[in-house]
Protein backbone atom coordinates (compact mmCIF):
# COMPACT_ATOMS: atom_id res chain seq x y z
CA UNK A 1 0.00 0.00 0.00
CA UNK A 2 1.62 3.10 -1.42
CA UNK A 3 0.70 6.83 -0.13
CA UNK A 4 -1.05 8.38 -2.70
CA UNK A 5 1.28 11.39 -3.14
CA UNK A 6 4.19 12.40 -5.40
CA UNK A 7 6.50 13.72 -2.27
CA UNK A 8 9.96 12.69 -2.22
CA UNK A 9 11.05 12.27 1.32
CA UNK A 10 14.88 12.79 2.62
CA UNK A 11 16.34 11.96 5.86
CA UNK A 12 19.49 13.41 7.89
CA UNK A 13 22.53 11.70 7.25
CA UNK A 14 22.92 11.28 10.78
CA UNK A 15 21.91 9.64 14.00
CA UNK A 16 18.29 9.98 14.97
CA UNK A 17 16.50 10.52 18.05
CA UNK A 18 13.74 8.09 18.83
CA UNK A 19 10.76 8.15 21.34
CA UNK A 20 9.46 5.04 21.94
CA UNK A 21 6.46 4.14 24.12
CA UNK A 22 5.92 0.33 25.78
CA UNK A 23 9.64 -0.14 26.41
CA UNK A 24 9.52 -2.83 29.15
CA UNK A 25 9.46 -5.90 27.21
CA UNK A 26 8.27 -7.22 23.71
CA UNK A 27 8.40 -5.23 20.36
CA UNK A 28 9.09 -1.80 22.18
CA UNK A 29 12.17 -3.61 23.58
CA UNK A 30 14.01 -5.60 20.62
CA UNK A 31 13.24 -2.02 18.79
CA UNK A 32 15.19 -0.23 21.70
CA UNK A 33 17.81 -2.04 21.62
CA UNK A 34 18.13 -2.37 17.74
CA UNK A 35 18.07 1.63 17.88
CA UNK A 36 21.00 1.78 20.02
CA UNK A 37 23.00 -0.65 18.69
CA UNK A 38 23.20 0.83 15.06
CA UNK A 39 23.77 4.24 16.96
CA UNK A 40 21.09 6.13 17.46
CA UNK A 41 19.71 8.12 20.24
CA UNK A 42 17.10 6.58 22.73
CA UNK A 43 14.27 8.25 24.73
CA UNK A 44 13.03 4.95 25.97
CA UNK A 45 9.47 5.22 28.53
CA UNK A 46 7.24 2.89 30.19
CA UNK A 47 4.27 3.57 32.51
CA UNK A 48 6.31 2.46 35.57
CA UNK A 49 10.17 2.03 34.95
CA UNK A 50 11.10 0.93 38.47
CA UNK A 51 9.64 -2.49 37.65
CA UNK A 52 11.90 -3.31 35.16
CA UNK A 53 15.00 -1.80 37.03
CA UNK A 54 17.37 -3.98 35.19
CA UNK A 55 16.26 -2.88 31.80
CA UNK A 56 16.39 1.07 32.97
CA UNK A 57 19.72 0.39 33.41
CA UNK A 58 21.11 -1.52 30.86
CA UNK A 59 19.29 1.30 28.17
CA UNK A 60 20.83 4.25 30.23
CA UNK A 61 24.50 2.94 30.66
CA UNK A 62 24.29 1.91 26.97
CA UNK A 63 27.47 3.13 24.82
CA UNK A 64 26.15 5.70 22.26
CA UNK A 65 28.24 8.75 20.49
CA UNK A 66 24.91 10.04 19.13
CA UNK A 67 23.98 11.16 23.00
CA UNK A 68 22.81 9.86 26.29
CA UNK A 69 19.84 7.59 26.25
CA UNK A 70 17.40 8.21 28.64
CA UNK A 71 14.35 5.80 30.09
CA UNK A 72 11.42 7.95 31.11
CA UNK A 73 8.13 7.53 32.90
CA UNK A 74 4.96 7.97 30.65
CA UNK A 75 1.33 6.93 30.99
CA UNK A 76 0.05 7.39 28.01
CA UNK A 77 -3.44 7.74 29.33
CA UNK A 78 -2.93 10.17 31.14
CA UNK A 79 -4.40 13.06 29.23
CA UNK A 80 -1.03 15.72 29.79
CA UNK A 81 1.35 13.71 29.85
CA UNK A 82 2.79 13.40 26.20
CA UNK A 83 2.36 17.52 26.23
CA UNK A 84 4.43 17.26 29.41
CA UNK A 85 7.37 14.98 28.25
CA UNK A 86 7.78 16.21 24.88
CA UNK A 87 8.05 19.99 26.08
CA UNK A 88 10.12 18.97 28.81
CA UNK A 89 12.43 17.34 25.82
CA UNK A 90 12.27 19.79 22.90
CA UNK A 91 11.91 22.67 25.01
CA UNK A 92 13.28 22.98 27.92
CA UNK A 93 16.39 20.50 26.80
CA UNK A 94 16.97 20.85 23.51
CA UNK A 95 16.60 16.93 22.69
CA UNK A 96 15.35 16.96 18.59
CA UNK A 97 12.57 14.06 18.91
CA UNK A 98 13.14 12.11 14.74
CA UNK A 99 11.22 9.20 15.32
CA UNK A 100 7.85 8.70 17.13
CA UNK A 101 7.11 5.00 18.17
CA UNK A 102 3.43 4.55 19.52
CA UNK A 103 3.97 0.64 20.70
CA UNK A 104 2.66 0.80 24.26
CA UNK A 105 -0.66 -1.51 24.84
CA UNK A 106 -2.59 -4.06 25.84
CA UNK A 107 -5.68 -6.00 24.94
CA UNK A 108 -9.14 -6.56 26.50
CA UNK A 109 -10.70 -9.94 25.05
CA UNK A 110 -14.70 -10.68 24.79
CA UNK A 111 -17.19 -10.70 22.56
CA UNK A 112 -18.80 -7.93 21.29
CA UNK A 113 -22.13 -8.48 22.71
CA UNK A 114 -21.18 -8.79 26.31
CA UNK A 115 -18.39 -6.15 26.59
CA UNK A 116 -18.29 -3.78 28.66
CA UNK A 117 -18.49 0.01 27.93
CA UNK A 118 -15.64 0.52 30.25
CA UNK A 119 -13.34 -1.95 28.58
CA UNK A 120 -13.82 -0.21 25.20
CA UNK A 121 -13.05 3.01 26.64
CA UNK A 122 -10.05 1.71 28.07
CA UNK A 123 -8.71 0.43 24.76
CA UNK A 124 -9.60 3.30 22.94
CA UNK A 125 -7.59 5.56 25.96
CA UNK A 126 -4.67 3.56 25.27
CA UNK A 127 -4.27 2.70 21.76
CA UNK A 128 -5.90 5.91 20.00
CA UNK A 129 -5.80 8.72 22.23
CA UNK A 130 -2.41 8.12 24.09
CA UNK A 131 -0.81 7.82 20.88
CA UNK A 132 -2.75 10.67 19.61
CA UNK A 133 -2.16 13.09 22.11
CA UNK A 134 1.74 12.04 21.25
CA UNK A 135 1.41 12.46 17.48
CA UNK A 136 -0.14 16.01 18.42
CA UNK A 137 2.93 16.78 20.65
CA UNK A 138 5.49 16.25 18.38
CA UNK A 139 4.10 17.20 14.80
CA UNK A 140 4.82 20.76 15.56
CA UNK A 141 8.34 20.19 16.01
CA UNK A 142 8.89 18.28 13.10
CA UNK A 143 6.86 19.99 10.67
CA UNK A 144 9.04 22.93 11.74
CA UNK A 145 12.08 21.38 11.23
CA UNK A 146 10.86 19.93 7.98
CA UNK A 147 11.45 16.41 9.21
CA UNK A 148 9.77 13.30 11.40
CA UNK A 149 8.34 10.09 11.64
CA UNK A 150 5.79 8.37 13.47
CA UNK A 151 5.27 5.22 13.76
CA UNK A 152 2.24 3.14 15.01
CA UNK A 153 2.82 -0.66 16.09
CA UNK A 154 -1.07 -1.88 15.21
CA UNK A 155 -2.11 -5.74 14.62
CA UNK A 156 -3.82 -7.77 12.01
CA UNK A 157 -6.92 -7.80 14.20
CA UNK A 158 -7.04 -4.28 12.94
CA UNK A 159 -7.38 -5.45 9.88
CA UNK A 160 -9.89 -8.13 9.31
CA UNK A 161 -12.02 -9.16 12.11
CA UNK A 162 -10.58 -11.90 14.97
CA UNK A 163 -13.65 -13.00 17.09
CA UNK A 164 -13.24 -11.94 20.25
CA UNK A 165 -10.98 -8.90 19.31
CA UNK A 166 -13.88 -6.50 18.30
CA UNK A 167 -12.38 -3.85 21.10
CA UNK A 168 -8.62 -4.44 21.01
CA UNK A 169 -9.26 -4.32 16.99
CA UNK A 170 -11.35 -1.53 16.81
CA UNK A 171 -9.21 0.63 18.66
CA UNK A 172 -6.32 -0.43 16.59
CA UNK A 173 -8.39 -0.23 13.56
CA UNK A 174 -8.91 3.42 14.73
CA UNK A 175 -5.24 4.48 15.18
CA UNK A 176 -4.46 2.76 11.64
CA UNK A 177 -7.28 5.55 10.28
CA UNK A 178 -5.37 8.43 12.04
CA UNK A 179 -1.79 7.26 10.52
CA UNK A 180 -3.15 6.90 7.15
CA UNK A 181 -4.72 10.20 7.23
CA UNK A 182 -1.82 11.67 9.04
CA UNK A 183 0.68 10.63 6.52
CA UNK A 184 -1.08 12.62 3.71
CA UNK A 185 -1.38 15.23 5.89
CA UNK A 186 2.36 15.80 6.73
CA UNK A 187 4.27 14.38 3.29
CA UNK A 188 4.09 18.26 1.80
CA UNK A 189 6.47 18.67 5.43
CA UNK A 190 8.91 16.01 4.77
CA UNK A 191 7.33 13.80 7.86
CA UNK A 192 6.70 10.58 7.68
CA UNK A 193 4.14 8.51 8.73
CA UNK A 194 3.35 4.55 8.40
CA UNK A 195 1.40 1.58 10.47
CA UNK A 196 2.75 -1.75 11.67
CA UNK A 197 0.05 -4.86 11.36
CA UNK A 198 1.48 -7.34 13.57
CA UNK A 199 0.96 -11.21 13.62
CA UNK A 200 1.64 -13.57 16.06
CA UNK A 201 5.74 -12.83 18.17
CA UNK A 202 7.45 -14.57 20.52
CA UNK A 203 6.59 -11.91 23.14
CA UNK A 204 5.24 -11.55 26.44
CA UNK A 205 2.01 -10.06 24.48
CA UNK A 206 -0.43 -12.56 25.95
CA UNK A 207 0.38 -11.15 29.56
CA UNK A 208 -1.28 -8.25 28.71
CA UNK A 209 -4.34 -9.38 27.29
CA UNK A 210 -6.94 -9.58 29.48
CA UNK A 211 -10.17 -12.22 29.38
CA UNK A 212 -12.74 -8.76 30.13
CA UNK A 213 -15.79 -9.48 32.58
CA UNK A 214 -19.11 -9.97 31.14
CA UNK A 215 -21.43 -7.00 31.11
CA UNK A 216 -23.99 -7.84 33.55
CA UNK A 217 -27.10 -6.29 31.59
CA UNK A 218 -27.17 -8.18 28.28
CA UNK A 219 -28.04 -12.12 27.89
CA UNK A 220 -30.39 -11.71 31.37
CA UNK A 221 -33.85 -12.63 29.60
CA UNK A 222 -32.56 -14.54 26.26
CA UNK A 223 -34.47 -17.58 27.25
CA UNK A 224 -31.30 -19.51 28.43
CA UNK A 225 -30.67 -21.39 31.79
CA UNK A 226 -28.75 -19.31 33.68
CA UNK A 227 -24.82 -20.05 33.62
CA UNK A 228 -25.36 -21.38 29.55
CA UNK A 229 -23.63 -19.15 27.32
CA UNK A 230 -24.59 -19.91 23.46
CA UNK A 231 -20.74 -18.85 23.00
CA UNK A 232 -19.61 -21.40 24.78
CA UNK A 233 -17.28 -23.58 22.76
CA UNK A 234 -17.59 -21.03 19.57
CA UNK A 235 -14.42 -19.81 18.12
CA UNK A 236 -14.54 -16.45 20.11
CA UNK A 237 -14.52 -18.21 22.85
CA UNK A 238 -11.55 -20.76 21.72
CA UNK A 239 -9.42 -17.66 21.29
CA UNK A 240 -9.86 -16.44 24.50
CA UNK A 241 -9.21 -20.29 25.87
CA UNK A 242 -6.24 -20.01 23.80
CA UNK A 243 -4.71 -16.42 25.24
CA UNK A 244 -5.44 -17.07 28.17
CA UNK A 245 -3.58 -20.54 28.11
CA UNK A 246 -0.45 -18.43 27.01
CA UNK A 247 -0.87 -20.84 23.73
CA UNK A 248 -0.06 -17.67 21.34
CA UNK A 249 3.13 -17.79 23.19
CA UNK A 250 4.08 -21.39 22.69
CA UNK A 251 2.99 -21.31 18.99
CA UNK A 252 3.83 -18.07 17.40
CA UNK A 253 6.80 -17.99 15.59
CA UNK A 254 7.87 -13.88 15.05
CA UNK A 255 11.18 -13.36 15.70
CA UNK A 256 10.87 -10.08 17.48
CA UNK A 257 14.51 -8.54 16.68
CA UNK A 258 13.21 -9.42 12.72
CA UNK A 259 10.41 -7.53 13.78
CA UNK A 260 12.51 -4.36 15.62
CA UNK A 261 14.96 -4.56 12.46
CA UNK A 262 12.09 -4.04 9.69
CA UNK A 263 10.61 -1.17 11.50
CA UNK A 264 14.61 0.50 12.23
CA UNK A 265 14.82 0.20 8.39
CA UNK A 266 11.69 1.58 7.32
CA UNK A 267 12.04 4.32 9.79
CA UNK A 268 15.21 5.14 9.03
CA UNK A 269 15.10 4.61 5.39
CA UNK A 270 18.38 2.21 5.37
CA UNK A 271 17.75 -1.42 4.20
CA UNK A 272 14.21 -2.75 3.41
CA UNK A 273 13.59 0.92 3.97
CA UNK A 274 15.65 2.74 1.49
CA UNK A 275 13.27 4.36 -1.23
CA UNK A 276 10.01 3.00 -0.16
CA UNK A 277 9.46 6.05 2.54
CA UNK A 278 6.12 6.45 1.31
CA UNK A 279 4.63 3.47 2.30
CA UNK A 280 2.75 3.58 4.47
CA UNK A 281 1.75 0.09 6.08
CA UNK A 282 3.90 -2.64 6.72
CA UNK A 283 2.44 -6.31 7.71
CA UNK A 284 4.69 -8.55 9.04
CA UNK A 285 4.13 -12.18 9.97
CA UNK A 286 2.56 -14.84 8.03
CA UNK A 287 -0.73 -14.32 9.62
CA UNK A 288 -0.77 -11.19 9.32
CA UNK A 289 0.17 -11.71 5.66
CA UNK A 290 -3.20 -13.67 5.84
CA UNK A 291 -5.27 -10.70 7.09
CA UNK A 292 -4.39 -8.54 4.47
CA UNK A 293 -5.36 -11.21 1.71
CA UNK A 294 -8.73 -11.14 3.49
CA UNK A 295 -8.91 -7.80 3.19
CA UNK A 296 -8.20 -7.30 -0.21
CA UNK A 297 -10.63 -10.36 -1.29
CA UNK A 298 -13.60 -9.06 0.95
CA UNK A 299 -13.10 -5.25 -1.07
CA UNK A 300 -12.68 -7.11 -4.69
CA UNK A 301 -16.26 -9.47 -3.39
CA UNK A 302 -18.21 -6.27 -2.70
CA UNK A 303 -17.30 -5.12 -5.69
CA UNK A 304 -18.02 -7.86 -7.66
CA UNK A 305 -21.54 -8.29 -5.96
CA UNK A 306 -22.28 -4.40 -5.94
CA UNK A 307 -19.89 -2.98 -8.43
CA UNK A 308 -23.21 -1.98 -10.35
CA UNK A 309 -25.20 -0.52 -7.98
CA UNK A 310 -22.03 1.20 -6.14
CA UNK A 311 -21.48 3.15 -9.42
CA UNK A 312 -25.10 3.62 -10.20
CA UNK A 313 -26.63 6.19 -7.79
CA UNK A 314 -26.12 8.95 -8.40
CA UNK A 315 -28.40 12.11 -9.18
CA UNK A 316 -28.85 11.11 -12.74
CA UNK A 317 -28.14 7.31 -13.02
CA UNK A 318 -30.63 4.40 -13.44
CA UNK A 319 -31.02 2.14 -10.66
CA UNK A 320 -29.74 -0.93 -11.80
CA UNK A 321 -30.90 -3.23 -8.81
CA UNK A 322 -32.84 -6.23 -9.53
CA UNK A 323 -36.23 -5.69 -8.63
Amino acid sequence: MSASTSHTFTTPDRPLTWLITGCSSGIGLSLARHAIANGHRLIATSRNPARTPELVKEIEEATNTAGSNRWLTLDVDHPTAAADLVHKLEVDEGITIDVLVNNAGFAVLQTVERAREADARAQMETLYFGPLRLMQAVLPHMRRRRFGVVVYVSTGAGLEARPSMALYGSAKAAGDALIKTLAREVAPFNVRAFYVSLGSFQTNMPSAVQIGKPNATVNINDGTEEGVDDYKGGIADQIMSFMQSGGQAASAEGDPAKVARAIFELASATGIGRGREAEVLLPLGRDAGVRVHEVRDKLDHAMEVFGDVCNHVGVDDEWVGRQ
